[in-house]
């Protein structure tokens, strides 16, 4: 961790968690503490998980794994992010609520405290003839808030997966000072070779900050298959870390001087013609 002359710090480790999800929830937690520990103890300050990380992905297992929250998966999450004192990004579990589920991530501050809770706004809906065709629709329900929080470092915003193709909402969470994006997300092998990496590059070039994607490991046996390739794209539009399709952790040190240096070069947030256009939420 690097700090600025004013004690700000200017660096810091983003750790991202490509866990092979099982159906057996307690093996899932299981491996989520084991590999917080690793990547904490290899100097991460913040920790993501990735999409569905206590549960297959599918609709109908949504149902079967959905948990109140506070419940068993986001309290483990509470105390691991405490006993390691890091800020941990809870990737995504299916919620239940007033007989509704939703998509939800949960964010922890290192004294264990919930930050954050992020319902995903933007349902999985798609139908790409002969290749794939998935309606989270079907079980689940959409969230109506966009959610930041706070760290020592910086801001950061979060979306959920198919929130990442939806280039307003991260120009939002630009506006809204947030300089690292992150998007828990199991993109499939349909659409991860054909956008997975490109979203994360246009979504960070447009707005100049860092994006993080986090994907559940590849496991063939699944009906719904992940893309993996869990990474990080820089203010530049370059991939600075990236995993292959297995259970790994790979790790980033995110800049924040070296983003403020491209945004001076290219001060594209300074001269936007907001007499002509503007993006905005409807809502705080």
């Amino acid at each position: 961790m690097t700090e600025n002359m004013s004690g700000a710090a200017t660096k810091f480790r983003l750790a991202l968690i490509q866990l092979k999800v099982s159906s057996l929830k307690a093996s899932n937690l299981s491996k989520v503490r084991t590999l917080v520990k690793e990547a904490a103890l290899k100097g991460a300050k913040v920790v993501a998980l990735p999409e569905c990380y206590n549960s297959p992905y599918g609709t109908n297992y949504f149902p079967e794994y959905a948990e109140k929250i506070p419940g068993e998966s986001t309290q483990m999450l509470s105390e691991v992010a405490k006993e390691h004192g890091i800020h941990l990004i809870g990737g995504s579990i299916p919620e239940e609520d007033a007989g509704k589920l939703y998509n939800t991530c949960t964010v922890f501050a290192p004294n264990g405290s919930m930050l954050l809770k992020y319902r995903k706004i933007h349902l999985f809906d798609i139908d790409v003839p002969g290749k794939i065709c998935f309606r989270e629709s079907k079980t689940l329900s959409p969230g109506n808030t966009l959610s930041t929080f706070d760290t020592p470092y910086c801001k950061v915003g979060i979306g959920i997966c198919y929130d990442m193709r939806f280039a307003e909402l991260a120009q939002i969470y630009s506006k809204r000072g947030c300089q690292l994006l992150v998007y828990p997300g199991a993109f499939n092998m349909t659409t991860g070779p054909a956008h997975w990496e490109l979203l994360q590059r246009a979504r960070a070039v447009d707005n100049q900050v860092y994006v993080a994607t986090v994907s559940p490991a590849r496991n063939e046996n699944d009906s719904y298959v992940a893309w993996g390739h869990s990474s990080v794209v820089n203010p530049w539009g370059e991939v600075v870390t990236k995993a292959g399709h297995t259970e790994t952790i790979v790790y980033a040190d995110i800049d924040l001087n070296y983003l403020a240096d491209i945004r001076e070069q290219i001060p594209i947030l300074k001269q936007k013609r907001h007499d002509l256009y503007n993006v905005q939420a409807m809502q705080d």
